[in-house]
């Protein structure tokens, strides 16, 4: 079959090519933490760098370990054996999705990759809406009917997706949405893949208290659950490739670690050594880091909020983001102006005409497995905290990282923008003012 550039990495690389071009653009499309590496990540990566021996295919004991501490400090109990480490979590998941096997139940909207590697391991993905504000898990009723009726049309359904916190969405699914999905999953006999790797970034409100609770699917169904997460977004390690699977301490566990240790060994036979060494103090979670995380998810939640304001304020619908660095905004109530002004009658010719007239990069929700009619998209804001180190340093730092003048020019321009593109006069391309040595991206 072919394969085409993830939706993600693709906007990134026309927004890199707008820059060339001289056109100021808004950098909304990349699911990238936009942080630095912590300093003490950057010592224990050092430290590890004489590791160059094959380790166990498994992942070393250390982090095995100290995945499974990780785990067990958020109430999920996790015996070092039941864990896997792989070169991020993309591999693991499409290992994954290969050793399950049969079709795969996957929420509507939800990151591109699930039902792209769901296709590419030869399946065909069963595409399951959730409610508005429950991002990321399928809507337990309709997941029952789907799953059901693919099996009465001759398919093999083995397996369902959810991702808590959720990307595109920025939600949190709530205990009882969670507890409904884990119930069909057993009544089913279903695998439950959960993508945790955000649970780390839940937004804090003006007190500092957490505005969501994290359920994990391996609360109410743990026979059935693989966890699945990792340190690019929580750390904003997303170029050293790590992740880790918890699998269910079960039958089901035991017999897909036989096979996911198979594949491995014949994909990338261990992750990077040093990598381990690193990723192993990490999940160990001392103060400096749990510190470094707090301040991370303050300022993605403060951004965060912003610009859902901007969106509001310009007509546009979207629920409450309460973790990562994600929104998920809908211009239906604006559907009959963008049709009158441009035209525009679907989310892909909205997100290409942000796109190509005011360099605003984010991708339509046809990526995410909704229809192409939908006038949703995903935003993605944490590439507004700089284009520099130090900038982003500063936005880690900053009481009201609002207030520093790059990320307030982002919102002012991305005010400028929306108003624009539902004005009788739309204005045309802006270039990058020639006179800034670092134009704001």
């Amino acid at each position: 079959m072919t394969v085409t550039v993830s939706a993600t990495l693709a906007v990134n690389e026309a927004l890199n090519d707008k820059r060339r071009q001289g056109v100021r653009v808004l950098p909304l499309g990349f699911g990238e933490a936009g942080l630095p590496v912590h300093p003490v990540m950057r010592d224990q990566l050092t430290a590890g760098n004489g590791a160059n021996a094959y380790g166990p295919v498994a992942g070393s004991g250390a982090l095995r370990e100290a995945a499974a501490g990780y785990w067990g400090r958020r109430g999920l109990p996790t015996d070092p054996d039941t864990v896997i480490a792989g070169p991020g979590s993309k591999p693991l998941l499409y290992s994954l999705l290969l050793e399950i096997g049969g079709d795969t139940a996957i929420a509507a909207p939800s990151w591109v990759s699930y039902a792209a590697q769901s296709r590419l391991v030869g399946q065909r993905p069963v595409m399951v809406p959730t409610a508005t504000g429950q991002g990321g898990v399928p809507q337990p009723d309709l997941l029952h009917a789907a799953v059901t009726d693919a099996r009465e049309q001759g398919r093999t359904v083995n397996a369902v997706v959810v991702t808590v916190p959720d990307n595109p969405t920025g939600t949190v699914a709530d205990a009882e949405t969670v507890r409904r999905v884990a119930e069909v999953a057993r009544e089913l006999d279903l695998i439950i893949i959960s993508d945790e790797i955000y649970r780390d970034l839940v937004h804090v409100d003006a007190r500092g208290d957490d505005r969501a609770v994290v359920h994990s699917p391996a609360e109410y169904a743990p026979e059935r659950t693989v966890i699945s997460t990792g340190l690019s977004k929580n750390l904003a390690l997303g170029g050293w490739r790590i992740g880790v699977l918890r699998l269910p301490d079960s039958e089901i566990g035991r017999r897909l670690r036989g096979g996911l240790l198979g594949v491995a060994s014949e994909i990338w036979s261990s992750p990077a050594a040093p990598v381990q060494q690193a990723a192993a103090y990490a999940f160990t979670e001392p103060a400096e880091l749990r510190d470094h995380i707090d301040r991370s998810r303050r300022l993605h939640g403060t951004v965060a909020r912003a610009v859902a304001d901007v969106f509001t304020r310009s007509g546009a619908t979207v629920a409450d983001p309460r973790a990562a660095f994600y929104l998920y905004p809908d211009f239906e109530p604006v559907r009959e102006r963008l049709s009158a002004l441009h035209g525009v009658t679907t989310g892909p010719e909205l997100t290409g005409l942000l796109l190509e007239r005011y360099g605003m990069g984010v991708l339509p929700a046809a990526e995410f497995g909704e229809s192409s009619t939908a006038l949703r998209m995903r935003v993605a804001t944490s590439l507004l905290y700089g284009d520099s180190e130090e900038r982003r340093y500063a936005a880690l730092a900053a009481g009201d990282p609002l207030a520093l003048p790059w990320i307030r020019a982002h919102l002012d321009r991305l005010t400028e923008v929306l108003g624009s593109l539902l004005s009788e006069a739309p204005s045309a391309v802006i270039p990058a003012p020639k006179a800034v040595a670092q134009p704001v991206h």
